[in-house]
């Protein structure tokens, strides 16, 4: 009888991707594997054509002889229960399974121990306003692991090495069936290392790492602001048995400020004016982070009003237009007034009252409403 096709076994077409055909094996093998399929002698027979399919397509060698002169220009040999290529005549289907789900639960545990990336590490840094705006280098001191200098990172002590893990025969990894399914998983007993320190290091306690202290002197750029980051590469803990470092993030709040209040990129400040100021107008001088500056009040003007001092602000970090400084006008009540300060005022008020509505428009408006809503709810 005549073999079938191996890409027609496999579902594939002749141009597959060499992890295409992979897939399709896969796919197949689980799906037809007598482990599944108990009593089914037709299901076991595709099985078997579908590992010696796979046998020859998953070889680039035998695969390309095989594309040149179909099924005769292929070993003999390399069919079913060979062991030649694949997963071979005795693969189960726990093997199977776990080989497609690897990368999933830790990938690859049958090569040596697993390596692991060291933690992130945040560092919490308070800066004055001045220094967010004007950007600042400064010096920091964080702990960090580093190697044992005592065992050189093995964790065992002098005149000791450490052991290949019994459980895992050092591989980092185990597998633990479940019916159908294995899944791979980390060695409780060594943690992913592959080796166990019965002698451990007196310094480290076994650990390959201890603590220290670490100066980095970080770059802080212009215009950073409260619960901003900035990323440290390769600053963090140190990984495990050959694994990559992890980073340090410096996580940046700024201190209170006596005079300016930050909001984005505009920067806020509240000023006191006194009574006669207010009334009659002036000139103020007003604060900013690079100098002073004049601001004209207006007479008659109110307390709560905000003034605008365009790009007197901050420059944002991630780039756009300087802020403005928002100055917002405080009028001040005289205290502790004289005899004679009280009797001008006294004199003041006469006159204003003469006035009436012309000296008090908000004043009178309230008291046109009040007097609205007292009739309106007949007190």
């Amino acid at each position: 009888m005549s073999k079938r096709d191996y890409y027609e076994i496999l579902g594939v077409s002749q141009d597959a991707s060499d992890n295409e055909v992979k897939k399709a094996y896969r796919s197949m093998a689980m799906k037809y594997h007598p482990d599944r399929n108990e009593g089914d002698a037709e299901a076991e027979e595709f099985f078997k054509e579908v590992q010696e399919a796979y046998e020859v397509l998953g070889d680039r060698q035998k695969r390309s002889a095989y594309d040149q002169f179909g099924h005769a220009g292929v070993d003999p040999n390399a069919g079913m229960g060979s062991g030649g290529g694949g997963f071979g005549g005795g693969a189960s289907f726990s093997d199977i399974f776990g080989d497609i789900f690897g990368d999933v639960f830790g990938g690859g545990g049958r090569g040596g121990s697993r390596m692991f990336r060291g933690a992130d590490l945040r560092y919490p840094l308070e800066l004055t306003l001045e220094e967010a705006v004007s950007g600042t280098e400064t010096e920091i001191e964080i702990p960090t692991l580093v190697e044992c200098k005592t065992c050189s990172g093995s964790g065992a002590a002098k005149g000791s090495s450490p052991q290949t893990c019994t459980t895992c025969q050092g591989h980092g990894d185990v597998r633990v069936q479940q019916g159908f399914f294995s899944i791979q998983q980390t060695c409780p007993h060594c943690r992913g290392s592959g080796q166990i320190v019965k002698n451990p290091c007196g310094s480290c306690r076994g650990e390959g790492r201890v603590q220290e202290n670490k100066r980095l002197s970080v770059s802080i750029p212009a215009g950073v602001d409260s619960g901003d980051r900035i990323r440290i590469p390769g600053e963090g803990e140190p990984g495990e048995n050959g694994g990559p470092p992890g980073d340090l993030y410096v996580q940046v709040s700024l201190k209170d400020h006596p005079i300016f209040k930050r909001d984005g990129s505009d920067l806020r400040c509240d000023i006191p004016v006194n009574f006669t100021t207010a009334a009659l107008g002036g000139d103020l001088e007003v604060p900013t982070l690079d100098g002073r500056v004049n601001l004209n009040v207006p007479a008659g003007t109110q307390s709560g009003k905000v003034f605008r001092v365009r790009g007197k602000g901050v420059k944002p970090v991630r780039g756009g237009a300087k802020g403005d400084l928002l100055c917002r006008v405080n009028v001040e009540t005289p205290v502790n007034l004289t005899s004679r300060q009280k009797e001008l005022l006294e004199e003041l008020r006469e006159t204003l009252e003469e006035g009436g509505e012309r000296h008090n428009p908000e004043g009178s408006s309230w008291v046109d409403s009040v007097r609205s809503f007292f009739e309106k709810m007949r007190f």
